[in-house]
């Protein structure tokens, strides 16, 4: 078995680690671009026989899940190679969340960085079949992949490696790894919590490792330079690096590349500051938490320092809030998204969240009432749905209530709001990549 090939090429000993080689554009980065700037990847890929060596590097770089949740990859190897089963491999590249866009320069600029990760994650679990899903409405994601996998079947690298691109629906909920796995087999594009799970059962019926696609560039390098590289940035609980989409009030908005850890003042200065003052932060996407623009100064983009607060990294998209805009008005069409959002196949999502949104708007209208309403149905939809959708959406409106008390105040009492018209958070519209069809 061939070991891990730690040096095969200048390790990068500063950030950009994802992004290395690529200039201000958005340019993809061809085959021999892609070799030249992070060296030739060497693994052994034996069906049912998984890379040990590899497995245990992975293992040492402690890296977790890039997607979201932050669940150890080594743990999800793990619990693949338990079945004795020939496994498969999903990169789930679908990346529904509206404020989010970290993934899809992935696939646009560095495909063959992606490439790499599924190859070196079919390496460590021993399969031959690898599945990337992207989103209907990505066209550009899916031509990028497209034209990689053709540059690589003309060189006749990786041969016996069958590489699929899945093609799934836009939506919001697809990016939960069942509802992505059940639109692969055939069924409907629906999350849920039911066993049984992926590592189980999962495409055509066979253990599947699946991991996002951020995640996958960063196994790429891992395999290329090591655990110890790859722990050299970071915190020793939380190491290495990690895209953020940073939008909202930001002179520079875009994709950034940080160490966790990484003071969320800096990264804002980095992206050349703020346009104007920040009342709030919306940190992890729509099923993030807002935090108040005066705590932000000691603020750390780990999610040890956020779930102190009641948040986590989540999707890692980070919008800035400008004072002119209302956070409660923001609030509550993002509630209304994530309703209609809702897979349909549970009370708390279908009724629940729908009668938050309604509250939502009544209170944005002044109505003080509504208040009361939705603390008490926030409490009924968390922790009851067929998959986390409600808990996502009750944790960013429950954060809502709490950060945004004074305007609350202002439009209940004094029946008012000083704010602009203008929209801040992102939201599709019907003809959107991100607009769910299915």
């Amino acid at each position: 078995m061939t070991p891990v090939n730690s040096l095969a090429s200048p390790q990068p000993t500063t950030l950009p680690r994802l992004l290395r080689g690529l200039g201000s554009g958005t340019a993809t980065l061809s085959l021999d671009a892609h070799i030249a700037t992070h060296g030739p990847l060497h693994i052994d890929i034996d069906a049912g026989s998984p890379n040990t060596t590899l497995h245990t590097t992975i293992a040492k770089s402690g890296i977790g899940g890039r997607g979201g949740a932050n669940f150890p990859v080594s743990r999800k190897i793990d619990a693949v190679i338990a079945e004795r089963r020939a496994p498969h491999v999903l990169i789930n590249a679908t990346e529904g969340e509206p404020p989010s866009h970290k993934d899809h320069v992935l696939l646009r600029s560095t495909p063959h960085l992606v490439l790499d990760g599924a190859l070196v994650c079919a390496g460590v679990v021993g399969a031959r079949e690898i599945t990337i899903a992207v989103q209907a409405g990505s066209t550009a994601e899916h031509a990028a992949l497209t034209a990689a996998l053709t540059e690589r079947r003309s060189q006749h690298m990786h041969p016996g490696i069958a590489i699929t691109i899945a093609t799934v629906p836009d939506g919001f909920v697809i990016g939960e790894e069942r509802a992505v796995i059940s639109a692969i087999n055939g069924g409907p594009a629906k999350p849920t919590i039911a066993p049984p799970r992926p590592f189980q059962k999962g495409i055509n019926g066979a253990p599947t490792l699946v991991q996002n696609a951020e995640t996958a560039a960063h196994l790429a390098l891992i395999a290329r330079y090591g655990a110890e590289w790859f722990r050299s940035v970071g915190t020793p609980d939380e190491p290495g690096s990690a895209l953020v989409t940073l939008t909202g009030a930001i002179t520079k908005p875009g994709v950034y590349e940080v160490a966790l850890g990484t003071r969320l003042n800096d990264l804002v200065a980095t992206a050349g500051g703020l346009t104007e003052s920040a009342r709030a932060y919306l940190i992890g996407g729509y099923f993030g938490t807002w935090i108040d623009a005066r705590d932000a100064h000691a603020l750390t983009l780990s999610d040890a320092d956020l779930r102190a607060r009641g948040g986590g990294l989540g999707a890692r998209a980070i919008i800035a809030l400008p004072a002119h805009a209302c956070g409660l008005h923001e609030t509550a069409r993002v509630a209304n998204y994530l309703s209609n959002e809702s897979a349909g196949q549970c009370g708390p999502c279908v009724h629940g969240l729908r009668a938050i949104a309604d509250a939502l708007d009544d209170l944005a209208k002044g109505n003080a009432r509504a208040q009361a309403d939705i603390e008490r149905w926030l409490t009924l939809v968390a922790g009851r749905g067929a998959c986390r959708h409600p808990d996502g959406a009750a944790k960013l409106i429950a954060s809502a209530l709490d950060v945004f008390a004074d305007e609350i105040r202002a439009h209940t009492r004094e029946k008012r709001c000083t704010a602009s018209a203008t929209k801040i958070l992102p939201l599709p519209s019907p003809s959107s990549p991100k607009r769910k069809r299915a």
